[in-house]
């Protein structure tokens, strides 16, 4: 959530009212309700026994206008006659707790954390207890900060589940890829890990919070700035179907099983109307259908631009009154600060629309245990440094970076190289001395640092040689001779290429998908030039077009590695001399370098055959493809078969009274409507596929297996294809695994229709894993 000028030039201001104070040394953290002043004792809401909506509403009715007026921003200032400290909404913990936003601090004696690779590399290891644990630690560590003195807050501005749409959007690093059910179980499992909910959900009965964990950014957010349109003032277009089976499905999976405390509305309109002004969004859907029960933030600046670029409100005023009529509990900017009062007099609002926000601002202060007296004495208050960068977090660190690692290529079992018959390793490119380029956006401190050349040289007992083969990884200028004779002088070659956060990013969108400037030719001269096939390494978050070198036999080896963290040169080390067995699989798909030709504010995801528009991701999209979602090799070879599906047909004309038929087509389908089902019906209707999974390798590995639908006829815009399953499975060298998947035609059959419906259709459908289809019947 970068600023623009205006914004900073306003939080400036704020910076002479005091309201920013600014962490230094390590001290106890401040706290409402000391149980030990009298005063505190005579507030109800410092009475713990009481619920909390109870207890906040009685703390809203104690403050002045002002007061009220002072807590709609992020940067909250203290209120000392009731004994409520200042409060900042925004930190950030992405991928572990980060200095970036306002809330956390590294100057104390917690100078670090745990760094876990970029998302879109977690992700591909499609391991959504992987993902759990790795919550799991952000939420203790953030708790440890805070404890230590270091935090001004305990509100994280995670996860990030917009789908991935466009190959180009720099920002898409940052989200788990391109598929709604794979986001979703993201985010699920990253939200009950840092609020500290069990793997299942469900044990937060008092709504206790270890850590706030907000879904960001709602809704149809995908671009921040391509040539010239930037995500301030862009209209995000989209059509009901898009929304209800890709932009939302993420979202209310946060919400409805995640349980997630915060969410976070974005800077674009959606068809027309700003995000944060949208009632619909923020109260109908998120709070009134899914049953959010959180505190609601702006994008920083996201208020003030409704009026300033939007140009929805007339005036500043309008802008205030449209976000908390909204739903909207709290501005990161400045906007409600200075124009809520004023909003109040010219009665655009009424100070129930303020209290209502400042409901859900204190219950979630209060859920975090910061109005419940001393905080060492809480069931967290005993989380300390000690508890951070621990070894274990380090080596979940290095599991998640080993896991995630996708093998795009490896010709004549190039890889893994032999630790014993190698005498001597180059080790090229910009990327592959450079520790910092692992850690990916939003970014910590890590606990270690190490760069992949230092790794791969110890494991050649120092015979291993650098170069840097560009000038950075723009490349603009190449020593393509110095870097070809290098390679001459070495047995084996490995080339560390691909893209950082000059080439993609918050506020910077791709306009090509090829390497940046003369990589690919000094990938190939060095590739022509070495005695062996060469392995190429690529740091990037979104898909890099590498055609060449996927057809090129003096390319045998690819590794994609994301942004993979702290670990990250540790497990690419691994990989590539056999200690471990890659696993990962793309969590996007890899389109060519042609796909640049479509506009990227083009929202639709289908496929439109009139104009020769191909549609996006491995659902809709019909082009040629450099790799496909869901690709990845292994130094195993797996093979699948359905060992059990005991429902081939499922009939669900008793579930419903009614059924319809669609009338759009001349081959017209009946359907039923999800909405109209019951949850008894739904639950009957489940059935399970049990799919075996044989390792033909002679190493063991880990595999993650994914299982899809797709239907025998395509109609109304369905996916090509869903996935519907995934597990990951560990097995030895020639062992089998029966892998049950439980599935439901309300949720893993279903379909949007043209009007935004969820409706189950009548006729044949494959599951689908591997090379391996079983059919189904569902008759209506």
């Amino acid at each position: 959530m970068k600023f623009h000028k205006s914004i900073l030039r306003a939080f400036t201001n704020l910076l002479c009212l005091a309201l920013f104070l600014p962490l230094t040394q390590s001290s106890k953290p401040p706290f409402s309700c000391d149980k030990s002043n009298p005063q505190s004792n005579s507030f109800s809401f410092c009475n713990t026994i009481l619920p909390i909506p109870v207890r906040a509403r009685d703390l809203v009715s104690r403050l002045t206008i002002d007061e009220k007026i002072s807590q709609l921003i992020s940067t909250a200032p203290a209120i000392p006659r009731l004994g409520i400290p200042a409060y900042q909404w925004w930190s950030e913990a992405l991928h572990g707790v980060s200095y970036s936003g306002r809330g956390i601090s590294f100057d104390g004696d917690i100078t670090k954390a745990t760094s876990f690779p970029q998302v879109i590399l977690t992700a591909a290891s499609f391991d959504d207890h992987l993902w759990y644990r790795i919550g799991q630690v952000i939420g203790k560590e953030a708790r440890a900060v805070y404890n230590e003195g270091q935090a001004k807050g305990m509100t994280f501005w995670a996860p990030n589940i917009n789908i991935f749409r466009d190959p180009r959007w720099g920002r898409g690093q940052e989200t788990p890829g391109e598929d709604p059910l794979v986001t979703g179980k993201y985010a699920i499992s990253y939200v009950r890990g840092v609020q500290g909910d069990s793997f299942q959900g469900g044990i937060l009965k008092h709504g206790e919070l270890q850590a706030s964990a907000c879904c960001k950014h709602f809704t149809a957010y995908d671009l921040d700035n391509w040539k010239g349109i930037t995500r301030f003032g862009f209209d995000a277009r989209v059509t009901k179907q898009d929304l209800a089976d890709t932009f939302q499905p993420p979202f209310k999976s946060c919400i409805k099983e995640g349980k997630a405390s915060g969410l976070m509305c974005a800077f674009n309109r959606v068809n027309g109307v700003p995000a944060c002004a949208d009632r619909n969004l923020l109260t109908q859907i998120a709070r009134k259908e899914w049953g959010f029960r959180g505190y609601i933030t702006s994008d920083c600046g996201a208020v003030s631009i409704i009026y300033e670029k939007h140009k929805y409100a007339g005036t500043p005023e309008d802008a205030v009154a449209d976000v908390l009529k909204a739903g909207m509990d709290v501005d990161c900017g400045y906007y409600l600060f200075n124009y809520t009062k004023s909003a109040l007099l010219k009665k655009k609002i009424s100070e129930s629309n303020i209290d209502r926000a400042l409901h859900n601002l204190f219950s979630t202060r209060m859920r975090l245990g910061l109005f419940n007296g001393d905080p060492s004495k809480l069931p967290y208050g005993k989380i300390g440094p000690d508890q951070v960068c621990t070894k274990e977090h380090q080596e979940l660190a290095l599991e998640a970076a080993r896991n995630g690692i996708v093998l795009l290529k490896n010709s004549d079992r190039l890889l893994p190289l032999s630790k014993k018959t190698l005498p001597s390793l180059a080790v090229i490119g910009p990327n592959a001395n450079n520790a910092y380029v692992m850690l990916g956006n939003y970014e910590g401190p890590p606990c270690i640092s190490i760069e992949v050349f230092k790794v791969l040289q110890g494991y050649v007992q120092q015979n291993a040689v650098y170069h840097q083969g560009c000038d950075a990884v723009n490349c603009t200028s190449a020593d393509i001779n110095d870097a070809v004779n290098t390679a001459k002088n070495a047995d084996y070659v490995v080339l560390v290429m691909g893209l950082d956060r000059s080439q993609e990013g918050e506020d910077l969108d791709r306009e090509v998908l090829t390497l940046p400037g003369q990589q690919e030719s000094l990938i190939t001269a060095v590739a022509n030039a070495a005695k062996k096939p060469v392995i190429l390494v690529l740091f990037c978050g979104g898909p890099v077009d590498i055609t060449f070198a996927k057809l090129d036999p003096k390319i045998g080896s690819i590794l994609w590695a994301g942004y993979p963290g702290e670990a990250g040169g540790i497990a690419l080390a691994e990989i590539i001399f056999g200690d471990h067995n890659p696993g990962g699989r793309l969590p996007i798909t890899w389109y060519p370098k042609e796909f640049v030709n479509i506009p990227m504010t083009d929202m639709r995801m289908r496929p439109d055959p009139s104009s020769g528009y191909p549609g996006r991701t491995y659902r809709f999209y019909n082009g040629e493809k450099v790799f496909e979602f869901g690709y990845g090799l292994s130094y195993s070879t797996y093979s699948y078969n359905f060992i059990d599906v005991p429902q081939k047909t499922i009939y669900l004309n008793q579930l419903s009274a009614t059924s319809q038929a669609t009338s759009n087509s001349s081959n017209a389908v009946r359907y039923l409507s999800v909405s109209e089902l019951s949850k008894e019906s739904c639950e009957k209707a489940k059935f399970s596929a049990i799919v075996g999974v044989e390792n033909l390798g002679d190493l063991a590995g880990r595999h993650p297996v994914l299982l899809f639908v797709r239907q025998a006829k395509l109609r109304n815009g369905n996916p090509m294809k869903q996935l519907v399953g995934f597990q990951s499975v560990s097995l030895n060298a020639g062992a089998k695994a029966g892998i049950e998947f439980k599935l439901s035609p309300c949720e893993h059959l279903n379909s949007a229709n043209e009007d935004g419906l969820m409706v189950i259709e009548e006729g044949f459908r494959y599951l689908v894993v591997g090379d391996k289809e079983y059919p189904i019947n569902v008759v209506i």
